[in-house]
């Protein structure tokens, strides 16, 4: 089974958006990496989901996007297709993960992930 692992939220200003989670709920927010500030909303006694916010781009301004972790990235995005969804960014590499982008069936925006 897939699990969801993450989340990103994606602002036209992440700068903003990182400073009010961080001063409203205490989430910690690290700097930037690729654009991309990782966030921990957890610790060892009251675990959370981990993401990140970063700038949303053209076709994703803003909005908050699950990641879902699948150990064949071709092929969760294979069935994906044949079930309906559409690929907004086809298989990213990264040094530790792929990356892909869909929008659901009914117009959720998702991400799958699968660690190296």
């Amino acid at each position: 089974m897939s699990r969801v692992v993450l989340f990103e939220m994606n602002s036209q200003d992440p700068e903003r958006a990182a400073n009010f989670y961080s001063s409203v709920f205490g989430w910690k927010i690290a700097e930037p990496n690729w654009g991309y500030h990782p966030v921990t909303t957890g610790n060892d006694d009251k675990s959370g989901i981990n993401g990140g916010i970063s700038k949303g781009p053209s076709d994703f301004p803003h909005g908050i996007r699950i990641q879902i972790e699948v150990d064949n990235i071709d092929e969760a995005l294979t069935k994906s297709v044949e079930s309906g969804a559409q690929v907004v960014r086809g298989k990213m590499e990264f040094d530790d993960f792929y990356l892909a982008y869909l929008v659901d069936p009914v117009g959720n925006g998702i991400g799958l992930i699968q660690n190296k």
